[in-house]
């Protein structure tokens, strides 16, 4: 993968197909070349030019030490954009990633034409702040979890039960975590640490979606449907039978979702 110089740091990206450019932004903990499984596929196929990339703290990109801040990754985002004349483009994010594009939807409108926040939220409600309080804590305890805890553990907060009470399923997705299990993002878990950014949503001005998993336990449907309604004009969709990681459970469901508003947009 190429790299571009962005806010400082090197950036590893990747771009695919023919057409206006959709940027997409990963969440905690995962590189960019997540999205080609299932999503840049799909926008391909829609006539539509693909860009990918790591976030700090990840993948082949630069890792500087401490925890990040929401500021930190929009300004690398930012950069990244600029640099690559990409605006103002499409832009799709879950997750971290669509904390990212809200405060870029907000703060550079002239960046973004329209913006997909998938699996988003705009707070953290009291079991969200606990969830990360504990994380953290774990973190700094210096324990270390034995690899098949860590997969199981991830299955259950990620995925819906409708995945994990299907026997093949299951299996292969806890041999996936199992295998690339033992990273958390680095200082990515300093994001999540962003308070309240309702107000801030109301701000933005650009065409934008929010789609939410009905078995989400990081970012639960409510939460998400708090992003749509701060934000002016946002449509909402939320789809079934998935979990935070519904673009990669019900990828079909969640490409139509997608395609569908960007082509209006």
């Amino acid at each position: 993968m190429p790299y571009v110089t962005s806010n400082g740091i090197r950036l590893s990206y990747q771009r695919q197909g023919r057409g206006e450019p959709v940027l997409l932004i990963m969440g905690s903990g995962a590189a960019g070349h997540v999205w080609t499984t299932h999503q840049t596929p799909a926008l391909n196929a829609a006539g539509y030019e693909t860009v990918v990339f790591d976030n700090r703290g990840i993948g082949a990109s630069d890792a500087p030490p401490g925890m990040y801040a929401l500021a930190d990754m929009v300004a690398d985002t930012k950069g990244l954009i600029e640099a690559l004349g990409l605006g103002p483009c499409r832009v799709v994010g879950t997750s971290m990633g669509a904390m990212i594009a809200q405060e870029l939807a907000s703060q550079y409108p002239h960046l973004v034409r329209s913006a997909v926040l998938i699996a988003t939220r705009a707070r953290s409600d009291a079991t969200r702040r606990a969830l990360t309080e504990a994380d953290l804590a774990l973190r700094e305890s210096g324990v270390r979890l034995p690899l098949k805890y860590e997969a199981m553990r991830t299955v259950l907060e990620m995925l819906s039960p409708a995945t994990l009470n299907d026997d093949g399923a299951a299996k292969s997705w806890l041999e996936i975590f199992e295998l690339t299990g033992g990273g958390n993002g680095g200082g990515q878990a300093g994001v999540d640490r962003a308070g309240d950014r309702r107000e801030v949503l109301r701000s933005i001005s650009v065409p934008c979606r929010t789609i939410a998993f009905s078995d989400d336990l990081i970012c639960p449907p409510h939460l998400v449907a708090e992003v749509a309604d701060a934000i002016p004009g946002c449509d909402h969709v939320e789809i079934e039978d998935c979990g935070h990681l519904g673009n990669l459970e019900r990828p079909q469901a969640v490409n139509t979702a997608i395609i569908e508003f960007l082509d209006k947009h």
